[in-house]
């Protein structure tokens, strides 16, 4: 089905989901500024999952090994993660979290379900659901 409308940036999808992640990430670093989205989310997938190699922690959050790898160490240095060597390949990492990493998760947590409800603030109950259907569809 050819569009014959002329060409608008702010019709395209990739130009409306940058907005859209520009308002979540300013929401975020309100709400949650002693993380990034991406440490966040390599902190709950170690909540959720236990201990994990780098590579499957990074596969598990969509990241490539040297952004994981980069996350990993800020997570480090901030206390939140510890490395042990794998006792299966001593050439992988097993990551996971440590005590301070798993108290500051605990109210990280609430924060991180605050900046979601503030993002989808304009939709109904009903759109939400539309919405995260349609981009599981991308």
């Amino acid at each position: 089905m050819a569009d014959d409308r002329p060409y608008r940036l702010e019709d395209q999808i990739g130009f409306k989901l940058r907005l859209a992640n520009q308002r979540h990430l300013e929401i975020f670093a309100a709400e949650m500024p002693d993380l990034t989205p991406p440490q966040f989310a390599v902190m709950a997938k170690l909540a959720a999952e236990g201990t994990l190699s780098q590579n499957h922690l990074g596969r598990l959050v969509a990241m490539d090994a040297a952004t994981t790898k980069g996350v990993v160490d800020r997570l480090l240095r901030k206390g939140f993660v510890e490395t042990l060597p794998s006792s299966t390949d001593r050439r992988r990492l097993e990551i996971s979290l440590t005590e301070a990493g798993r108290a500051f998760l605990a109210r990280a947590v609430p924060a991180a379900a605050r900046i979601s409800a503030r993002t989808a603030r304009n939709l109904s109950a009903r759109d939400l659901d539309r919405l995260l259907g349609l981009l599981d569809k991308l």
